[in-house]
């Protein structure tokens, strides 16, 4: 691999940077979805904790994918945005029941909301890479 440069964004990648890049952000939110998810759901932990560990999980997979160029720079701070205060306001309702507050379930709803954006960011920068590796393979149009 000596000589060989990575892009590091979607933006800046050749079709087959894109196409690995592009299936291995497939492959990582299938099992993130199909595996990961459903794991959590079986731990023996409150709600919050479920949902706190989830959203240090996917921030940890948005520090990654920023790292390794998994797509569009702006969409994948956003994600990182959305995850991080996510899990802090859920590391934060954790500590609350730890004194005995109870009562701010406000909290695990707003970051549930921030993980479905975060998600949704996610699942538009594949779309958008997707869309981005079909339009260069398909060539210049005739008309």
């Amino acid at each position: 691999m000596a000589g060989t440069t990575v892009a590091h964004t979607a933006e800046e990648a050749t079709v087959r940077e894109l196409r690995r890049a592009a299936l291995r952000l497939l492959a990582m939110l299938a099992a993130l979805g199909l595996v990961v998810v459903p794991l959590l759901g079986e731990l023996p932990l409150g709600n919050s904790s479920q949902t706190g560990l989830l959203a240090w999980l996917l921030v940890v997979f948005a520090f990654y994918w920023l790292y390794a160029g998994l797509g569009y720079r702006p969409l994948l701070l956003a994600q990182l945005l959305c995850f991080s205060a996510a899990a802090t306001l859920l590391s934060t309702k954790i500590l609350l029941v730890i004194v005995d507050i109870h009562r701010l379930t406000i909290l695990r709803h707003i970051a549930t909301g921030l993980i479905v954006v975060g998600a949704a960011g996610a699942a538009a920068n594949l779309g958008g890479m997707l869309l981005a590796l079909y339009r260069r393979t398909r060539g210049p149009d005739e008309k």
